[in-house]
């Protein structure tokens, strides 16, 4: 009886909330997801936070339990529940298959623990065993100024599921090409490109600048510098989308791109312009980069769900050549690869690719290694031979 509701706000966005069995929202959980809105968590964050507390609304609802009188064995019940699918009081005779991964198991509870730790905040008396205090962290890294800490303790969660962090996902250099070259190719005889050029230039970019699909897809024209005798760059810049579409964490960063990109760039372009966009919209410059230029609205900014259903028929028309699972995050999984085989310092590609913090860098790729079948991935840094050696360090 507990669902999530997409809303749509006055100004266009969309955001997400909780029903109960009165099809109304939750007041407490509308109040945490307030916060996280007033925060400038994104849309995707809202979202995922309230699919996790529908959850755990519908797991109290199993046991009869209000949310402010849960007990420690209610969160290690909860999460059998998400693994198993079973309600609590029953015993499997079998070996049950796992419904979640622990690591999508791990978020469900994070964003649930984050709640309690709101209401906490807020002057609520709920759930005092769930965060403990320790003068010691698990972790190796330590912050810059940790040592002005001097011991101080600091809040640690009781509840938490371990997880083997994964080795990400990349594409070998002949898979990239593979993909690029379906999606559209220059003919010299015909002298003319054929098929997609929007598409091939789509993920050109991810390859060479490691974008999120988000981030490329709220590229304005105005962020594209191409060249003119120097170096060209990109400029991935916070702001609004119509599509909900984020830049995460709301930092500026700019992006040195090739000579080969921004020449593809301005094929793509030049074939807007020729389809007549430069006369359909009020300014090219505020324009979105990747625009529909068939289906549903003409020169409408394109959506997510339009790139996902690009790569299913890709996956389809590739299969046997490529991996029947890629999204177009490999990309920046194999771009970042590349440059850490290739010698990049750690913190260079960090700021590349908009991590907040360097660990994030050292957490997500510290399974590359000196392996011979990986080192092939670090062929992608011929592409920034272009590069001049002071915009390089930069």
């Amino acid at each position: 009886m507990v669902r999530v509701q997409p809303v749509q706000l006055p100004d266009g966005e969309r955001t997400w909330t909780v029903l109960g069995a009165d099809q109304l929202p939750v007041p407490v959980v509308e109040s945490y997801l307030e916060l996280l809105r007033q925060t400038g968590r994104s849309p995707n964050t809202v979202k995922s936070y309230a699919r996790a507390l529908q959850l755990w609304w519908s797991f109290l609802q199993l046991g009869d339990r209000d949310w402010d009188r849960v007990r420690l064995e209610d969160f290690t019940g909860f999460l059998g529940w998400l693994r198993s699918g079973l309600p609590p009081d029953v015993e499997p005779i079998y070996a049950v298959p796992r419904l979640l991964s622990d690591a999508t198991v791990a978020v469900r509870l994070q964003a649930v623990r984050s709640f309690y730790r709101y209401e906490r905040d807020c002057g609520v008396d709920v759930a005092p065993w769930l965060f403990t205090t320790s003068s010691r962290t698990a972790s190796r890294y330590k912050p810059f100024l940790e040592h002005l800490r001097r011991g101080r303790p600091h809040p640690v969660s009781t509840v938490r599921v371990a997880r083997r962090r994964n080795v990400v996902p990349t594409l070998t250099p002949r898979q990239i090409t593979v993909i690029k070259d379906h999606c559209g190719h220059y003919d010299p005889q015909q002298r003319q490109w054929i098929g997609s050029v929007r598409d091939r230039l789509l993920f050109s970019l991810l390859e060479e600048t490691g974008l999120r699909l988000g981030e490329a897809l709220a590229l304005q024209n105005r962020d594209w510098h191409s060249g003119r005798g120097e170096n060209p760059y990109l400029e991935v810049v916070p702001r609004a989308h119509p599509h909900g579409l984020r830049v995460k964490g709301g930092n500026y960063r700019k992006l040195y791109i090739s000579d080969d990109l921004d020449r593809l760039y301005a094929e793509h372009l030049w074939q807007l312009c020729d389809a007549g966009m430069d006369m359909a919209v009020p300014d090219m410059d505020s324009a979105y980069l990747f625009v529909n230029q068939h289906g549903g609205q003409r020169f409408a900014p394109l959506r997510p769900e339009t790139v996902y259903k690009l790569v299913g028929r890709l996956r389809s028309d590739l299969a046997g050549q490529t991996p029947p699972d890629w999204t177009p995050h490999w990309f920046r999984h194999t771009h970042a690869t590349a440059l850490l085989l290739s010698g990049r310092p750690v913190h260079v590609v960090s700021r590349r690719l908009g991590h907040r913090d360097v660990q994030t860098t050292l957490d997500t790729y510290a399974w590359v290694t000196d392996d011979e079948q990986l080192r092939s991935l670090a062929d992608w840094a011929s592409v920034t031979a272009t590069w001049s050696a002071d915009r390089e360090t930069t």
